[in-house]
């Protein structure tokens, strides 16, 4: 079974037959959102909304732990996740849709893994890809087969939030190597290892980094608005033709 994990911007799946919502009950709490079952052709697939309905949870405090436990618990076997970002790169401009290839951890106080000791073993996954590559070719192709226009590769930088970051946060992130900048990368891909599940990311850049062209002065809340709404439509499309070729 496919599950979409939704952030800013995706409240919903577009075609997909809804057949029921269920609130699944974790160890760690509530998911973000009622799991919402459908079809997109003949495969079964799950969304999930990341910040809740009505986009209420910020990044910080969005239950990763519960939300990815939850999937895997109704028979979720592949997750692609759909985020926000601020693009560094030169391609990553306001509009790219971007599949990512590799992420770094900036963030500080989230719960990070399942594995905590105590009565259990010490449990270390091997995170050398954080996308799986598999994954990530069938979500280029959808992308062919759509017309999204996918950038191919691309190093997430996952930072805390809900504030956005200053210029020197984010030179910093490109002297460290990263293309662009958000908030909901991590811990979700690990979590989503620990468990065993294929997990790929469409990183929609929203706007400019910080400091960056249009953002040198400030990020503009309006045409990160402005920019999501026609880029979502082609996130819909590729979903799609990933799904109905599932």
């Amino acid at each position: 079974m496919w599950a979409v994990i939704g952030g800013s911007g995706l409240s919903h799946l577009a075609n997909l037959e809804i057949t029921r919502r269920e609130v699944v009950r974790t160890p760690f709490g509530e998911p973000s959102s009622a799991l919402v079952f459908g079809r997109i052709a003949a495969n079964e697939v799950v969304f999930l909304a990341r910040h809740g309905q009505g986009h209420v949870i910020p990044p910080h405090r969005v239950n990763y732990r519960a939300n990815i436990w939850a999937l895997n618990a109704v028979g979720v076997k592949r997750v692609v996740a759909v985020a926000s970002v601020g693009g560094i790169r030169s391609d990553h401009v306001p509009g790219a849709l971007v599949i990512p290839d590799q992420l770094m951890d900036y963030t500080s106080g989230r719960a990070t893994t399942f594995f905590d000791g105590h009565d259990q073993k010490v449990v270390h996954v091997d995170f050398t890809h954080p996308y799986t590559p598999a994954l990530r070719e069938r979500l280029l192709a959808a992308g062919r087969q759509s017309g999204a226009g996918l950038v191919d590769g691309g190093v997430y930088a996952a930072v805390s939030g809900p504030r956005l970051e200053t210029a020197a946060e984010i030179d910093r992130l490109e002297r460290d190597g990263a293309t662009m900048v958000g908030m909901t990368g991590m811990p979700e891909a690990a979590l989503a290892r620990e468990l065993e599940l294929e997990y790929a990311a469409v990183a929609v850049v929203a706007n400019y980094a910080a400091g960056r062209a249009t953002s040198r002065d400030a990020v503009s809340l309006e045409q990160i608005s402005a920019v999501l709404d026609p880029a979502m439509h082609r996130v819909h499309a590729l979903l799609e033709a990933l799904l109905k070729d599932a």
